[in-house]
């Protein structure tokens, strides 16, 4: 599995299924011919749009609100009890391993679920910095390279060592490669100057209730600029399946862990920027009819699951996702499976001192072709955190201090120079200021067909009463029937070690 930290749904191959937006401007050849050789997914979403919980509910096979202190962010510890994917293919025989960021959150660096003892990067962990090591460089291109020749020696140490062009050790293997280079923070102008990408080529294509001014361009083309370095290494990795002659053989998934970060409604929210993910999967022994594009909404979770089921591995009782073998072997395009018709989503808490006494701020949602309904079940709260306002000892005045401090103001919205740009101009920008860190009601809808950045909550309309009713009876269902503690009489994220500092 290839999977990006902080990467959204940009890559050249969805600029016709969202036309007008930044995908029009990325470039992402290997994305693309993997996903044209396999399935490319337009409905990918997470469970939870924070690393942690994200990873904590993909690797344990469901829902985020069932994984225990692995469902928050800061002060995360896995449960030795929740079923990890990687762990039951060990046991079954594979050989595991990753390169760059561990699997499982919270647990000590040589923990049998991850850490030193299953981690193959001899070569260096410069790619996670990928714009500050290149633009060090005198020569950018050579600086480039020799960044991916340190992803293709880590993922040669673990395929093979000897580097004889054969698969290290017998059996099946399951490797994961997770680069954090697309989280921030990235140099200004990379974009431009490593990748080619020019800022004002996304005039008129970024979400409406940004300012669509230079600081935001260029902020948003470097964000495109790693999710381009994150596709060269992707090449790599494919150069080095098919040397070892296994590429035929290997299920191959590539995806993110939600939004980009530092964005307003992005990363921390459970608007379509930050939970909509992108997902392309190759398996050329195993996929009869590739070339197709499934409209089926899918979760994260639901990778597990897959996982056991094409390796024959049994699939415990607690990993309650729905696999997608079906739709991987089936031959059709668009909607496959009618019951795949919306993603739950959902959030507790991101960072720990975002929020007096390290509250969280609990938001579901449900999202469908056409409508998102969310929960915000604390509407008094501050959903990006508590500012300088509420907060003023957190605060060191200057542009400086937001851009490059996440906790100066605001913390479950990443330190970035749209945050700073936004935040220190509330008065020019009011409406770019009130979608990124203000206050929320706790019930809104949105009409997805006509309002897609969400401008509109219809929550109140009396005209949309019958949808509101519909989706609210739906998403609580989904919530009751897989026992989330959000809605039960013992809301166990109120509490303690929940709400504890962070250590």
């Amino acid at each position: 599995m290839a999977f990006a930290d902080d990467w959204g749904c940009y890559a050249s191959a969805y600029a016709e299924r969202f036309p007008g937006g930044p995908c029009e401007v990325i470039r992402t050849p290997n994305f693309d011919k993997i996903a044209s050789d396999g399935v490319l997914f337009a409905n990918t979403f997470v469970s939870a749009p924070s690393c942690t919980p994200c990873r904590s509910s993909l690797l344990s096979g469901q829902p985020f609100w069932r994984c225990e202190r692995a469902s928050i962010l800061q002060g995360a510890i896995w449960d030795f009890s929740l079923p990890a994917y990687p762990l039951l293919l060990e046991e079954s025989g594979y050989r595991i391993g990753h390169t760059y960021k561990v699997w499982s959150p919270g647990s000590p660096a040589d923990a049998p679920h991850g850490g030193k003892r299953t981690a193959f990067e001899s070569a260096g962990r410069r790619f996670n910095s990928f714009s500050q090591n290149a633009m060090k460089a005198k020569d950018h291109e050579v600086g480039k390279q020799q960044l991916l020749a340190e992803v293709r020696n880590n993922i040669r140490s673990f395929l093979d060592r000897d580097n004889d062009g054969k698969l290290d050790g017998e059996g099946p293997i399951c490797y994961w490669f997770g680069p954090t280079n697309t989280h921030r923070k990235w140099i200004a102008g990379s974009g431009k100057t490593l990748w080619g990408i020019e800022p004002d080529d996304l005039k008129g294509k970024l979400p409406s209730y940004l300012p669509d001014v230079p600081t935001v361009r260029e902020d948003f083309a470097d964000y495109l600029g790693e999710a381009m370095a994150f596709d060269a290494a992707l090449g790599v990795l494919d150069e080095e399946l098919r040397r070892v002659g296994i590429a035929d053989d290997t299920l191959l998934v590539i995806s993110g862990d939600h939004g980009i970060p530092g964005v307003s409604r992005g990363k921390c929210n459970l608007y379509d920027l930050g939970t909509r993910v992108p997902m392309a999967i190759r398996w050329p022994r195993g996929i009869p009819h590739p070339g197709r594009l499934v409209e089926d909404f899918v979760s994260l979770p639901s990778l597990a699951t897959t996982f056991l089921s094409v390796a024959d591995v049994n699939i415990p009782q607690q990993m309650i996702a729905k696999p997608i073998v079906d739709i991987l072997v089936d031959s059709r395009s668009g909607q496959i499976d009618p019951l795949r018709d919306a993603a739950f989503t959902g959030r507790e808490r991101h960072v720990a001192r975002a929020r007096e006494d390290n509250l969280p701020y609990p938001q579901r949602a449900i999202q469908t072709k056409d409508w998102l309904y969310i929960i915000n079940f604390e509407p008094d709260r501050t959903p990006m955190g508590d500012g300088p306002i509420l907060q003023p000892d957190r605060l060191i005045p200057g542009e400086n201090e937001l851009t490059n401090n996440t906790f100066a103001a605001y913390a479950d919205l990443d330190a970035s120079p749209t945050k700073a740009l936004i935040v220190l101009n509330r008065e020019k920008y009011p409406e770019a200021f009130d979608a990124a860190v203000g206050r929320r009601p706790r019930i809104e809808l949105y009409y997805l067909a006509n309002d897609p950045d969400c401008r509109t909550n219809l929550a109140s309309n009396p005209d949309f009463e019958a949808d509101r009713t519909r989706l609210h009876q739906r998403l609580m269902n989904e919530l009751k029937t897989t026992g989330d503690p959000r809605v039960s009489e013992n809301v166990i994220f109120e509490q303690g070690p929940f709400i504890a500092p962070a250590g």
